[in-house]
């Protein structure tokens, strides 16, 4: 029998945070550097690897797309079709083989035959019913009776999320393998130690507790796998490093005249059909998107205003973004990469009293910007923080010391130097997979 295949990404397992709390050998894996995607950022590395191509092929530009037919951002959605390219399973589902996607980005109408993935529906009146999508129809409710609990989204994000939302995934991926459905590939995902990371910063104590889980799960994993057959592929979709201060380059547009607002009620609330140019900020990276590319006067304003961050920030455009494999319709006409430690949050207000109404609440689809300060409670009941000045840890560059860890109970075709290597390596071992 051929083996199966576990894959668990978990969240921000960097090869330095290993190293320096000595865990490089950890659940009976010994695990090794290799570089992330850039930018390493969820949405971009797992359409990475689930393509095994960059950015610029598969269009995950960061952990949203922009609506340019809408003028608008949005961020967090999980349609498949937002991935663009062939998946490294393609051919081995071809010949006969199953695979399954917990809890991965971009994984609704993707092409596997066991799937889970939260999807709560909104209402009306405000709050939302918790659901969780699976695929076949009753295998939630399945496993809600062997883990004697539902899948809960405030401990999968928001200021209560905890290392429960990385139990109930694993205990479930654990029971999938052992199931009649029980997939030939299984890619699963562990997201707890990525909140104590932004939280509290890799050196503090809470984040070594949330290491110590992570040992844990991936020992109840891969003795999973072992009795049911799988080899286990275990990495790091990125590495987070300090955070030490936040710009606010969407403020910066609005100062110099090159972001229209209107107000409503008080609140300030952005305008996107008539700004010159808007930034959409998701951690060490920001897009910076034109109205009218073609106009080089405005054009070249933005890149002056722009440039008064420099020091702080790397600023791309033009046939820049080509070489640094950033450049696709999805992606900003200017890329803003932050210096280590500095990351950019999206407020254009600086009066608390014009803020619109999302920012003190946890709305991840609708705010123009990824917001870190949603892992924290306010000042209030029922709201969430607005201070950029909690958040410790940032992601999204690549270099020596934002190096991933990964480790397998099988051997690659070739030692990985990149992610994009580990996805390609495994996609040559599904090739060769007999029917």
């Amino acid at each position: 029998m051929p083996p199966r295949y576990l894959v668990i990404q978990c969240a921000a397992l960097g090869h330095g945070l290993l190293e320096s709390r000595g865990a490089l050998d950890m659940a009976g894996l010994s695990f090794s550097p290799v570089d992330s995607v850039f930018p390493a950022l969820t949405c971009p590395v797992q359409a990475g690897f689930r393509t095994a191509s960059p950015p610029s092929s598969h269009g995950m530009m960061f952990n949203g797309a922009w609506l340019a037919s809408l003028a608008r951002p949005s961020f967090w959605e999980q349609s498949s079709r937002l991935v663009e390219g062939e998946r490294i399973w393609s051919g081995f589902r071809a010949q006969g083989h199953t695979v399954g996607m917990l809890f991965w980005q971009q994984s609704l109408g993707e092409d596997v035959d066991v799937l889970l993935s939260p999807w709560p529906v909104h209402k009306h009146g405000g709050g939302l019913v918790d659901v969780t999508y699976s695929k076949p129809a009753g295998l939630y409710d399945h496993l809600c009776r062997t883990q004697k609990s539902r899948f809960r989204l405030m401990d999968y994000w928001g200021p209560l999320a905890n290392r429960r939302s990385s139990r109930w995934i694993a205990g479930a991926t654990a029971e999938i393998m052992g199931m009649d459905i029980a997939p030939d590939l299984l890619f699963t995902y562990l997201p707890h130690l990525d909140y104590a990371l932004q939280k509290y910063a890799p050196g503090h104590r809470r984040c070594g507790r949330s290491l110590d889980e992570l040992a844990r799960l991936l020992t109840l994993l891969k003795k999973a796998a072992a009795r049911h057959g799988y080899e286990v592929l275990v990495y790091g979709d990125y590495a987070i490093g300090p955070a030490s201060q936040a710009l606010f380059p969407t403020r910066l547009l609005l100062e110099k005249g090159l972001l229209a607002t209107r107000r409503v009620g008080g609140q300030v609330y952005p305008n996107l059909h008539e700004s010159a140019a808007f930034a959409v900020v998701d951690h060490e990276i920001a897009h910076v998107f034109l109205r009218d590319p073609k106009d080089e006067e405005k054009a070249f304003a933005t890149l002056a205003v722009l440039s008064e961050l420099s020091g702080n920030v790397t600023v791309t455009a033009g046939e820049s973004l080509e070489r640094l494999g950033m450049a696709h319709p999805n992606g900003g006409h200017i890329l803003l990469t932050g210096r280590p430690g500095t990351w950019f949050a999206y407020p254009w207000w600086t009066d608390p009293g014009e803020a619109p109404d999302f920012a003190g609440h946890i709305d991840i689809h609708n705010k123009p910007g990824y917001d870190p300060c949603e892992l924290f409670f306010g000042k209030h009941p029922f709201r969430i923080g607005t201070d950029p000045g909690r958040i410790r840890g940032t992601h999204g560059t690549v270099g020596p010391d934002r190096r991933a860890a990964w480790a397998a109970t099988f051997d690659l075709p070739q030692e990985p130097r990149s992610l994009l290597d580990l996805s390609r390596g495994l996609k040559e071992l599904l090739d060769r997979a007999e029917p």
